[in-house]
């Protein structure tokens, strides 16, 4: 049998130091002062990404609403005749073939015709898309759908095409 242990009163009774995570845990959790809370801030309203996105695409137009009519006011744009006609140029941003024949075409038609106003991009462009047509009527040429390497862009006689835009809206 073991030998009885000694009886001892709390006052006599020294801590027991023993290299143990749970008790080096329980001895800091028997620290006297209790840990401090965070102060936090009020919460500000929360809002859901669709409200976000629908507050951002609200500010885009009015900065572009803005900026055009800034651009009138300074002279910059083709200010819009009663008899003037719109060509819209609709371009993918997939590769930059698209908007080096966009640019060209664009350049061309405000060089030859005066009075004509040349939108490019002015919604969000197609995929694989290369179109120019007069707003609200005739398409003067449309490719659609197009993969990589574009056979049907590449193939396209810009100067040609440039010259036939020209006569028809003449």
């Amino acid at each position: 049998m073991a030998p009885k242990r000694k009886q001892t009163t709390p006052e006599e009774a020294a801590p027991v130091v023993r290299r143990s995570a749970r008790l080096s845990s329980a001895a800091v959790a028997a620290d006297p002062e209790p840990p401090k809370k965070k102060q936090t801030k009020p919460k500000a309203e929360t809002k859901t990404k669709a409200e976000t996105k629908a507050k951002a695409k609200a500010k885009a137009k009015a900065e572009t609403k803005t900026k055009a009519s800034s651009e009138e006011e300074g002279g910059e744009a083709v200010e819009k005749a009663e008899g003037a006609k719109t060509i819209v140029i609709e371009h993918c941003k997939q590769c930059t073939q698209f908007k080096r024949r966009a640019m060209k075409v664009k350049e061309e038609l405000e060089k030859e015709v005066a009075g004509v106003n040349v939108v490019v991009n002015g919604e969000k462009p197609r995929r694989g898309c290369f179109e120019i047509r007069e707003e609200g009527g005739e398409v003067f040429v449309s490719l659609l759908g197009m993969k990589r390497p574009f056979p049907p862009l590449k193939a396209l006689d810009m100067d040609k095409l440039i010259s036939d835009i020209l006569h028809k809206i003449r």
